[in-house]
């Protein structure tokens, strides 16, 4: 599956896509506190760990793929070079019609509104190609990029929880957008590729 915006591809994470990740995996995703990700997550590791931890981790999941359970990795591709993943995540998504996602750019691309414009390009998949009736999100609370983000596109507050990160306790902020308030949001000009193919994969199977 690929998803295009007039800024940048989501391109399914193909081994060449990741090895093109590797150096950015390497320097380093995240570098300074607050620290985004709660543990475990391997890009906290270090260099040579980080890189074969990741890698092991996007091979492991890519081959889980089932009805019941299902994460889609995407490179986030800008001027044709890789600098980052959006991945969407869902667990008996044909009874629940729920997705979750997650995502990482490089340091050296932030600032940039790319943040929002990924995370625009996978709602889009999420509820235009695969029919998903809400998306969550959660972020830290001392993530202000990513809270700022939820709140532009339509989420609503959906509670707080905690977790921990890199050993230490924290808050995270709940998110949920319902199809009802991503419609008023969505973009014409986004673009899919290779959803049909893959919906029944999925778990997701038209009517007859």
């Amino acid at each position: 599956m690929q998803v295009h915006t007039p800024t940048l591809s989501l391109l399914g994470a193909t081994d060449a896509l990741l090895e093109r990740l590797v150096p950015v995996v390497r320097k380093g995703v995240a570098t300074e506190p607050p620290w985004p990700f709660d543990d475990p997550m391997s890009l906290y590791k270090d260099s040579p760990d980080r890189e074969w931890s990741w890698l092991r981790a996007v091979w492991s999941g890519r081959g889980r793929v089932t009805e019941s359970f299902w994460r889609l990795y995407f490179v986030v591709v800008l001027d044709g070079e890789p600098v980052g993943m959006q991945d969407l995540i869902a667990t008996d998504f044909a009874a629940f019609g729920t997705v979750s996602t997650f995502s990482w750019l490089s340091p050296d691309v932030r600032r940039r509104g790319l943040g929002r414009e990924m995370r625009q390009a996978v709602l889009h998949l999420a509820f235009d190609g695969l029919g998903a009736r809400e998306a969550a999100s959660d972020a830290f609370a001392d993530n202000p990029a990513s809270n700022r983000v939820s709140a532009a596109l339509g989420y609503r507050p959906n509670g707080v929880d905690h977790a921990t990160r890199r050993g230490e306790p924290a808050e995270l902020n709940r998110w949920r957008l319902t199809r009802e308030h991503w419609l008023p949001t969505r973009r014409p000009d986004i673009t899919l590729a290779g959803v049909s193919e893959c919906r029944p994969v999925l778990g997701i199977h038209d009517a007859d």
